[in-house]
């Protein structure tokens, strides 16, 4: 049986609000495109049938630089190259301390050979922060990794990102960790790393404009260039960067965090009262931020309390596809098995006319069963529309959720208990790429894709 979301994604009411509240309809069998009860090859991935996989990077094998593949593969998108050629790039989330997952070798011994004024952290020449990206050049027709290599060196914890209308990634650093003794410079920004397939580092320049918090990933309105970002914490806020210059990121502009109109503050985790219902959509106001450095990691404090701005539960992945902002919520929800919201922007965005005409808020889904959906994380979505979602827990399945909200099991990790990371399209959609984090490595997903477009499960 396929199942619908209003089956098995709990609706929670607000009691001020006055909505009703729908619950879990229990004994029903969950939506799976895995119908072979196979994996190919075995014991690894399982796809749905006539699907097959090609791993194309490892962590711990030499890059074409000379580097070490790093571990802890994230967040990632892929772009068009020369000739049919796709370039992947992915981040890694590693910390200083990561030295045997590190691209410089298992003791550091490959540093000397970074250029230093390019790293961004080098913990003063004794502890370099082993975060960053790699760049992939990938041939799809001969299915081979042509090059790969250190592209951005020094951050910490390069979570997830998001690609830009002008070929760029941004990778975003989930830390707030401060200069000291060990650390020479301040961490919790975003940096701007060239989606190319020429063998060099990025300097690695932060974007300050941006805010400093626990950031996790960006998505871009093409149209206006602002960018919407999410902040991995319990109770963390949802961001939007209005760029001075669209395109332009390191040139300043104002920073703002989303919040509900008429409503002051509004918890939208549905942890213990719920306020949100599945399906609900509300108008949006954006307030801006003042101490966006925030030296004491608590610019989320300055938008809730001080702005009244809404407050999620551990924004994970965000993908912009078909006019709307799409964003996991990892611990959102009664049972805090996950929230995916949508926002759909202003004809407007970011001019005054948006007061008039505001940007829709939806909570899109809502899960109450681990079985069938828990700890959403990356996302992104297919030519066709559906919006393919990594899970981040033992187990980890790969969802696919149709455009009206029904769910599917497209892939699940059979390697380990590791969580799956950085699932894109290639730009032909012809090729899916997706990572499974520990131990690092990244898969080239290719099949029938035909066969899902337009697939409706019956409910």
């Amino acid at each position: 049986m396929n199942l619908s979301r209003r089956h098995f994604f709990k609706s929670a009411a607000g009691v001020a609000a006055g909505f009703a509240s729908l619950r879990l309809v229990t004994g029903c069998s969950r939506s799976s495109d895995l119908t072979s009860g196979k994996t190919t090859p075995p014991g690894n991935f399982e796809l749905p049938p006539n699907f097959e996989y090609q791993i194309i990077s490892r962590a711990g094998e030499r890059m074409s630089d000379g580097l070490i593949t790093p571990g802890s593969h994230d967040g990632m998108c892929a772009f068009a190259g020369e000739s049919g050629r796709i370039i992947l790039v992915c981040n890694h989330e590693l910390d200083a301390p990561n030295k045997a997952a590190g691209p410089l070798g298992k003791d550091n011994e490959r540093f000397a050979s970074v250029d230093r004024d390019k790293f961004y952290d080098t913990g003063y020449g004794r502890r370099p922060c082993l975060g960053g990206t790699t760049n992939l050049v990938y041939d799809p027709a001969g299915r081979k990794v042509e090059k790969q290599f250190l592209s951005l060196a020094g951050t910490m914890r390069n979570c997830a990102g998001g690609p830009t209308p002008w070929g760029s990634w941004i990778t975003c650093e989930e830390s707030t960790v401060a200069a000291d003794v060990l650390y020479e410079r301040d961490h919790g920004y975003n940096f701007e790393v060239p989606a190319t397939d020429k063998m060099e580092l990025t300097r690695a320049i932060p974007i300050k404009a941006m805010g400093r918090f626990n950031h996790e990933a960006v998505a871009v309105h093409p149209r206006t260039g602002i960018v919407y970002q999410t902040e991995d914490r319990d109770d963390g806020l949802i961001y939007r960067y209005i760029p001075r210059t669209p395109g332009r990121l390191l040139e300043g502009g104002r920073l703002q965090a989303l919040k509900v109109r008429g409503v002051k503050s509004l918890d939208t985790r549905n942890w213990r009262t719920p306020s949100v219902s599945v399906g609900q959509r509300m108008d949006v106001e954006w307030v801006d931020l003042e101490d966006i450095e925030s030296p004491g990691d608590d610019l989320r404090f300055e938008g809730y309390y001080g702005a009244k701005a809404a407050r999620f539960a551990r924004g994970e992945g965000m993908w912009y596809g078909r006019g709307a902002v799409y964003f996991a919520c990892t611990s959102g929800g009664y049972d805090r098995y996950g929230q995916i919201w949508k926002y759909t922007p202003s004809p407007s965005e970011g001019q005054t006319g948006e007061q008039s005409f505001p940007g829709k808020l939806e909570l899109w889904v809502e899960s109450s069963d681990s079985d069938i959906a828990q700890s959403a994380d990356n996302l992104t979505m297919a030519p066709w529309g559906d919006v393919f979602v990594c899970e981040d827990k033992s187990g980890a399945k790969l969802l696919r959720i149709t455009p009206d909200g029904k769910v599917h099991e497209f892939a699940r990790n059979m390697l380990n208990s590791s969580e799956l990371a950085g699932v894109t399209f290639a730009p032909d959609g012809k090729t899916l790429f997706v990572n499974i984090q520990n131990p690092g490595m990244t898969l080239a997903i290719t099949g029938p894709w035909k066969a899902l477009e337009g697939t409706v499960p019956e409910v």
